[in-house]
C-alpha cells in the first residue's frame, strides 16, 4: 500500500464550517487516511493509498460540495 501526499488548491472557503466540509469530504473517499485544510493558505493537504484513490477523484469530492479544486 503506497501512501501519497497531494496537496490541492482549494477555492470558496469562507470560514471554518468550510474546511470541516471539505475535511468530512476528503475523509470519506475511500483510500484516503488523511486530509488536512488550512483556510488561510486555501490548501487541502490529503495522504492517501494511491491505488484506491487518485487526485482527480479527490478533486471531483471537492467539487461536489460546492469549492472549486485544483
Amino acid at each position: 500500500m503506497a501512501h501519497t501526499t497531494v496537496e490541492l488548491k482549494v477555492e470558496g472557503m469562507t470560514c471554518q464550517g468550510c474546511v470541516r466540509s471539505v475535511e468530512k469530504k476528503l475523509s470519506g473517499v475511500a483510500g484516503v487516511e488523511s486530509a488536512q485544510v488550512d483556510l488561510a493558505a486555501g490548501k487541502a493537504l490529503v495522504v492517501f493509498d494511491d491505488a484506491k484513490v487518485q487526485p482527480s477523484q479527490l478533486i471531483g469530492a471537492v467539487e461536489q460540495i460546492g469549492f472549486h479544486a485544483s
